[in-house]
C-alpha cells in the first residue's frame, strides 16, 4: 500500500515504539492519529508531528472507546487504512511465589490488555477499512500488531506475558484468513529488546544481560528500526498473516 495520503491509527502512539511509527509514517506522507491513554504525552506527541498528526484518548480493552476513537479518526482525516497496535503492558510474577501463587486477578489484566485490547482494536478498525476503495491490487486496509519474543522463548516470571503475546501470534494467520475477503493484510512484529523509554530507566544489572544475549548487533533495538519494519509491511502487498522477529537474533534465557 502507497503510504501517501493514507490514515493510520497507532494504538501506544505517544511514546516509545508507537511515536517512532508515527513519525516513519508521516514522513513518508501518510496522517496518523495517535490513540493514548495519557492525554498529556498524547497532545505533546501530537503538536511535536504536525499539522498530520492528531490524537484521541481511549482505552484499548474497551470497546465504546476504541469505537469512538476510530469514529474520531475518520471525522478528522477522512478514512482509515492503516492499524497498528503497540498498547500494551509487561508484567513479572512468578507461577508460584514467595507469597503464594500467581494473583489471577494480574494474569487476567495482562491478558485483557495485551491481547484482548490488540483483538478489540483491530477487529474495530477492519470494519472501518471494510468502507475503503480498494487499490488496484484489492487492498482497503493494513493491520499490524505487536507481539514480543516473549512468545516464543518467554523468561521465569513471565507467563502471563508470553501468554498475553502468544496469543497475538497465534491469532494471525486465522484473522489473516478472515479478513482476506475484505482485502486487508494483518502481520504481527514480535520485538526483542527495544531501547524505549521504559527500557532506558533500567540500571545496567538489566540492561547488559539482555545486550548480552542478543548476538548480532550488540546492543538494544531502536525504535526507529521497529517503525521502518511497519513502513515495510505497509508498502508491500504480499506480506500477510505473518509473525516476524524483529531480535538480532536473541534468544531469551530463563532469567
Amino acid at each position: 500500500m502507497e503510504l501517501t495520503n493514507k490514515v493510520a491509527l497507532i494504538t501506544g502512539g505517544a511514546s516509545g515504539l508507537g511515536l517512532a511509527t508515527a513519525e516513519a509514517l508521516i514522513k513518508s506522507g501518510a496522517k496518523v492519529m495517535l490513540l493514548d491513554l495519557n492525554e498529556d504525552n498524547a497532545k505533546a506527541a501530537s503538536e511535536s508531528l504536525g499539522d498530520n498528526a492528531s490524537y484521541a484518548i481511549a482505552n484499548v480493552t474497551e470497546e465504546e472507546s476504541v469505537a469512538n476513537a476510530i469514529q474520531e479518526t475518520v471525522n478528522k482525516f477522512g478514512s482509515l487504512q492503516i492499524a497498528v497496535n503497540c498498547a500494551g503492558i509487561g508484567s513479572a510474577s512468578k507461577t508460584v511465589g514467595k507469597n503464594g501463587p500467581h494473583p489471577l486477578d494480574y494474569f487476567k489484566t495482562v491478558v485483557d490488555i495485551n491481547l484482548n485490547g490488540t483483538f478489540n482494536v483491530l477487529r474495530l478498525a477492519a470494519v472501518e477499512m471494510g468502507n475503503n476503495e480498494p487499490t488496484n491490487d484489492g487492498e482497503c486496509g493494513v493491520i499490524i500488531n505487536t507481539a514480543s519474543v516473549a512468545a516464543f522463548d518467554g523468561q521465569v516470571g513471565q507467563a502471563a506475558y508470553s501468554a498475553s503475546k502468544g496469543g497475538v501470534v497465534g491469532m494471525t494467520l486465522p484473522i489473516a484468513r478472515d479478513l482476506a475477503r475484505m482485502g486487508i493484510r494483518i502481520n504481527t512484529i514480535a520485538p526483542g529488546i527495544f531501547d524505549t523509554p521504559l527500557m532506558a530507566m533500567a540500571p545496567d544489572t538489566v540492561r547488559n544481560p539482555l545486550i548480552e544475549m542478543t548476538q548480532f548487533p550488540k546492543r538494544l533495538g531502536l525504535p526507529p528500526e521497529y517503525a521502518s519494519l511497519v513502513k515495510h509491511i505497509v508498502e508491500n502487498p504480499f506480506l500477510n498473516g505473518e509473525t516476524i522477529r524483529l531480535d538480532g537474533a536473541i534468544r531469551m534465557q530463563p532469567k
